[in-house]
């Protein structure tokens, strides 16, 4: 029951991370676009009928879109690893908390065998004493 737990948690888990990284991904987007807008905005001075402006704020918001698609990329790959890497820590660390959790219960377990074994052994003692004291009174 906690393994399929798990599993949906999981699942809603990369599912939010995508919505996130999109949502990131657009907002990127969006800056740049507003942020660049003032460069595509037509001016009047044009050589033989083509605006160099136009031209240029053009070939600057391809730079700009370029460079922050790929430092976006590496980012989120970036991110992706790291989350994958914690993923298969999380993993780790439960299989090691359930591990443990074992150990402990053998090791209770032991522990009320020994104390039970130590009680008979205390009680045998205490029977061989008294028909010891009683051999030596008669």
């Amino acid at each position: 029951m906690n393994a399929i737990r798990s599993e949906k948690i999981e699942s809603i888990e990369e599912d939010t991370n995508l919505d996130a990284a999109s949502e990131v991904e657009a907002g990127i987007r969006d800056f740049v676009r507003n942020d660049i807008a003032y460069l595509r905005r037509p001016t009047p001075s044009t050589i033989g009928g083509t605006d160099v402006t136009d031209a240029t704020a053009e070939a600057t918001v391809t730079n700009v879109n370029s460079l922050i698609q790929r430092v976006a990329g590496t980012s989120l790959a970036e991110i992706e690893n790291l989350i994958s890497e914690l993923e298969s820590l999380r993993d780790i660390l439960h299989a090691e908390g359930q591990r443990v959790q074992r150990e402990i219960s053998g090791y209770a377990q032991l522990s009320q065998a020994a104390m039970k074994s130590t009680r008979m052994i205390a009680d045998n003692v205490a029977q061989w004493k008294r028909a010891a004291d009683g051999l030596r009174n008669s």
